[in-house]
């Protein structure tokens, strides 16, 4: 694949910084998914009052942009940056939508028959949340992650490229189209490159979504 101008290797880099933005990723989504259902559970659940804080809370994080959220946060952390800081920036302001599909979910299972034997039987609220709810509600925000951690490397090679994601130091496909783009003209190769390599992870990840969404919803797939 060719050498940079500073003659490094075009193709080690695209591993090495496969790793980087797949950390990332993976880091963000564990974040988005952790919050989402938590606070989507709980909101869609119990209902009442609860709702209503939790969901007016997701609803202002919801309409801030997450990546201008994190153009924010990682100009003030800049000093800090780190595969870890930029996860946390993305992944803080990306979970409202995860939590507002499970909260959907939630609301249209907690009146099944099942639930409604199983609290008539003294099962508790926590066990009913656990054992029954969550597991009949799961399967959209699966899909909903699998496109998460997609967003997730568009936007750390988005923040790398503005200059304001990890340091320069760091071998990331942001990082590597941010300094190629100075010699477009003289040597295109050297960005287009880690730019097919994110287009490919990024695609794969989406058909991955497509894939589950299918498996884990035969009636969508026969309507299709």
């Amino acid at each position: 694949l060719g050498f940079t101008k500073q003659g490094c290797d075009v193709y080690s880099r695209i591993v090495n910084g496969a790793g980087t933005s797949l950390s990332v990723g993976l880091i963000v989504t564990f974040l988005v998914a952790f919050l989402g259902v938590i606070s989507g559970a709980v909101a869609g659940y119990f209902g009442g009052w609860i709702d209503a804080v939790i969901s007016r809370i997701g609803d202002i994080f919801f309409s801030i942009p997450y990546i201008l959220a994190a153009v924010v946060v990682m100009s003030v952390l800049s000093k800090y940056a780190s595969v870890w800081t930029i996860s946390l920036a993305i992944g803080l302001f990306a979970w409202p939508s995860t939590m507002r599909v499970l909260r959907a979910e939630v609301l249209r299972v907690k009146n099944a028959d099942y639930v409604m034997a199983s609290t008539a039987l003294g099962v508790s609220k926590f066990r009913i949340l656990v054992r029954h709810v969550l597991p009949n509600s799961i399967a959209p925000v699966i899909v909903v992650t699998t496109l998460a951690l997609a967003s997730a490397i568009v936007a750390e090679a988005t923040l790398s490229f503005l200059g304001v994601g990890l340091p320069s130091d760091v071998m990331s496909w942001g990082n590597d189209i941010s300094a190629a783009q100075n010699d477009l003209r003289n040597n295109p190769m050297t960005l287009i490159w880690p730019s097919i390599a994110l287009s490919v992870t990024v695609l794969s990840f989406v058909m991955l979504g497509e894939v589950m969404r299918d498996a884990l919803d035969p009636k969508a797939r026969a309507q299709r």
